[in-house]
């Protein structure tokens, strides 16, 4: 019985996809809900699984084919196993060639032409010597046995190698095909494109800068990672320290939390803080849900969650939609200081960087200290520049002095 694979419903909004890739070809054994087809959206990537066990039977649509809600990708033979492969014909053996004879020299004749005593001859003819090669020392120009041996032993000349003519410089644009390659650009990254326009021509982006030190963070985690390791089954890292620094700010400059809609301004009385996480297809930006009743633990666990089915593609729809702010750290790739782009509707995001000693000064002296620098980009049009400074500060006091996120202050 046929069994028919169909694209599944995507999400709101969201009709059509690009088949990414096929797991299995034609003919092949599956089993039940193992993934077949990977599907690519503009927004999030979907592994479509097999609905009974079987043998593929057809494949409707092939790699880069655009496909809609509903399409039938191919079918399952239900119950049947892979299909037997055609047998393949065995390569004929190779034929040995016929030995070729060899040209019969002409040592021996030109040799006879030429003046040489016995034992040279002899040595000339076994071993087919160019008698125009050789010069003759003995008596009246005769060639002697030295004289064949210096030429048998004599190390044959590599001709002259020229090396090759740089090759010319290009006087104007090159021919297109040329050592270039062309692909297509994938449904996520072409979204990804369009949304960051949007964010360059509708808001009024602005960014400011601060460096935090990063010494208080790291002697806590020094100091308790064991305890909390063994205790939550999760490393404490930094990203959960910046969700509750962010919240604790964002509750103090709400505008920073809000959206504008139209001529209205929507004040968002909850915290639903995107983290910019790196899958297989590009930058995506999963969402911890109520940030703010979270404990350390449960920020880790859930961002750790999302870093992982990033890379895997296993993120949900749902899970990538909504978002009040964003923090992004730019840092696990090296990145010193950067301008994050706005992600629309929201009107603030956080940058995080790479932590780097450097020389401060500290009461009169000059020390070195773990440096982080801060990046707040934020939409003009709503925030003012002393608010956007004022959040930045409140985000490095929440890091440089721990103890504020457990007290509130």
């Amino acid at each position: 019985m046929a069994v028919e694979l169909k694209v599944p419903p995507l999400g709101e909004s969201i009709t059509e996809a690009v088949v990414g890739k096929w797991n299995k070809k034609k003919g092949d054994a599956v089993s039940a809900d193992e993934p077949l087809v990977v599907l690519e959206t503009d927004k999030v990537t979907i592994d479509v699984p097999a609905p009974a066990a079987g043998a593929i039977a057809t494949i409707a649509f092939n790699e880069g084919d655009k496909v809609r809600v509903g399409d039938v990708l191919g079918t399952i033979e239900a119950g049947a196993g892979a299909t037997a492969t055609a047998p393949q014909t065995p390569a004929p053996a190779p034929v040995a060639a016929a030995p070729v004879a060899a040209a019969p020299s002409t040592a021996s004749s030109a040799a006879a032409d030429v003046r040489m005593t016995p034992t040279a001859r002899k040595i000339v003819e076994e071993n087919k010597l160019d008698v125009a090669q050789l010069k003759g020392s003995g008596t009246g120009g005769r060639i002697t046995k030295e004289d064949a041996l210096g030429q048998l032993n004599r190390p044959a000349e590599a001709p002259a190698q020229r090396a090759p003519a740089p090759a010319p410089a290009p006087s104007g644009p090159r021919p297109r095909a040329d050592r270039e390659e062309r692909v297509k650009m994938t449904p996520l990254r072409r979204r990804v494109a369009e949304r960051l326009v949007q964010a360059q021509s509708t808001a009024a982006i602005l960014t400011t800068f601060n460096e935090v030190d990063m010494g208080a963070v790291m002697d806590l985690r020094k100091q308790h990672q064991e305890k909390f390791l063994a205790r939550h089954g999760v490393k404490l890292g930094f990203m959960s320290f910046f969700i509750r620094a962010a919240v604790e700010a964002l509750k103090a400059f709400p505008q920073v939390n809000a959206e504008i809609d139209g001529d209205d301004v929507v004040f968002k009385h909850y915290y639903d803080i995107g983290v910019a996480v790196s899958g297989s297809r590009g930058l995506v930006v999963p969402v911890v849900r109520d940030a703010d009743t979270l404990s350390m633990a449960e920020l880790e666990k859930k961002v750790g969650d999302y870093g992982t089915r990033a890379r895997s593609d296993k993120l949900t729809l749902a899970e990538l939609q909504g978002g009040t702010f964003t923090i992004t750290n730019g840092g696990i790739f090296g990145s010193m200081l950067s301008t994050p782009i706005i992600n629309p509707p929201q009107t603030g995001i956080l940058g995080m960087h790479n932590i780097v000693e450097r020389p401060v000064a500290r009461n009169g002296q000059v020390v070195i200290r773990p440096i982080m620098y801060l990046a707040l980009s934020y939409d003009h049009r709503l925030i003012d520049g002393r608010e956007a400074v004022q959040f930045l500060v409140r985000v490095k006091d929440c890091i440089e002095d721990p103890t504020r996120l457990l007290l509130e202050i």
